[in-house]
């Protein structure tokens, strides 16, 4: 019999969102407003040639990339999602025994691609919701080779500041790789949340994570990429699964890039939305973390799964997380609408 690795059996399993007949999806964190002007086209156009392999080295991506944030394309990696760029990330730094540090709860894939990388992950709870970077910095040891650090935080949604953020990369060893994630960036406030490139984009330690998934609407493409220093970027790409981003996704990516005004546009309304849910909820005496996402989170402990069996049997599907809280993606208005008389039904 082949023998497989018996550390498998200890891995923790991604939970998707739940898909419903008819119902309402708010569980995904996806964009509800389609894909992006001009993407749908591109696409049409660039079907015919999905007989084809894409390009191996996604060089018109990587180029369009580099011009938008100004800086060398050998400073770009891709991957199919930033939840793999996360794992290239891992195998490039990460070997058997090695640690890696995170906020928890955090985003469900950074104990499973630690686990596949042969990693052991070190989990810190979060304090009032939000990254206890304090608690991160002291858990780092001999063995720390990455730290992640999502900002805006999933499923928190909360996000910490500018120099919060520049005080704990100070803090950190330059042999330890600093990851700030960064998928849900263009939902938050600038002035509150900073913008981890910027910030910290000329650290040799330091690689910030961004997706077309959420704003930029490509979730079912898969699209991720990084930005870091040229060493560990040609790593990284060395550790991408050849082929992973389809032509389509490269296509759709590039054309998606250069839509950033409608994107800036559909996230000002999910965010007014996102703060007339989170009013409503506060209102129904519901507490609320103030969210720089797109989706808001319901720290309902125990109560957690009952309320999301609630919402399903109204045809709401939400994000729970038993025994801790529920996440709640914004979607359009009578979505949104549906959620909250569903919530206010159960008070009642």
């Amino acid at each position: 019999m082949v023998r497989v690795r018996a550390s498998l059996s200890q891995l923790p399993a991604y939970v998707p969102g739940r898909k419903l007949p008819g119902a309402v999806v708010l569980a995904s964190n996806e964009s509800p407003y389609g894909l992006l002007p001009g993407v749908a086209e591109a696409l049409a156009e660039a079907a015919g040639g999905v007989s084809r392999y894409p390009d191996l080295h996604a060089a018109s991506l990587i180029e369009a990339l580099a011009a938008h944030h100004g800086v060398e394309p050998d400073r770009i990696a891709v991957g199919a999602g930033s939840s793999e760029v996360c794992g290239q990330l891992l195998h490039t730094v990460v070997g058997p025994g090695d640690e890696v540090v995170f906020g928890w709860r955090s985003f469900e894939a950074y104990p499973i691609l630690t686990s596949v990388a042969g990693g052991t992950a070190v989990r810190v709870p979060l304090r009032d919701h939000t990254l206890d970077l304090d608690a991160m910095a002291a858990a780092i040891t001999a063995r720390t080779r990455v730290v992640f650090v999502c900002n805006p935080n999933n499923p928190t949604s909360t996000a910490v500041g500018a120099r919060a953020l520049t005080d704990f990369a100070d803090r950190v060893p330059r042999d330890v790789l600093i990851v700030v994630d960064e998928a849900y960036r263009e939902y938050a406030d600038p002035a509150l949340v900073p913008d981890g490139l910027a910030l910290l984009g000329d650290r040799p330690n330091v690689a910030v994570l961004r997706t077309f998934s959420k704003a930029y609407g490509l979730a079912g493409l898969r699209v991720g990429y990084c930005v870091a220093p040229p060493g560990i970027a040609a790593h990284v790409r060395r550790t991408q699964v050849p082929f992973s981003v389809s032509a389509l996704a490269q296509r759709a990516a590039v054309v998606a890039l250069g839509e950033g005004a409608e994107v800036a546009r559909r996230a000002a309304l999910t965010v007014a939305e996102r703060e007339r849910v989170t009013g409503r909820l506060r209102a129904l005496g519901h507490e609320v973390p103030d969210s720089h996402s797109n989706f808001v989170w319901l720290p309902l402990g125990e109560d957690s799964a009952p309320f999301a069996g609630h919402c399903a049997d109204g045809k709401v599907v939400v994000r729970p997380f038993p025994g801790e809280g529920v996440r709640v993606t914004i979607g359009l208005p009578e979505e949104n609408d549906a959620l909250l008389a569903l919530a206010a039904s159960r008070q009642g």
